[in-house]
């Protein structure tokens, strides 16, 4: 997560926008959705909002992420 908090806003929005392009062609595996978390978590932390593509709640489990983003957050 740390990765993701030091990219510039517009970087984070951009690689964003690009994951959900790949999520809708069917590019990324289901893992992927969680870097997608990620990147949804730090967006909130700066005060913005990034959609989670519909099927994202089916996918990921939202307990195991949000224990990841504590245990990142604590760690550094």
């Amino acid at each position: 997560m740390d990765f993701y908090e030091k990219l510039p806003t517009d970087f984070l929005i951009a690689f964003y926008d690009e994951m959900m392009k790949n999520i809708e062609k069917g590019l990324l595996t289901k893992n992927m959705y969680y870097e997608l978390g990620l990147l949804i978590s730090v967006a909130s932390h700066r005060g913005f909002t990034l959609e989670q593509p519909c099927d994202f709640e089916q996918i990921v489990d939202q307990k195991a992420l949000d224990d990841f983003i504590q245990f990142t957050q604590n760690v550094t």
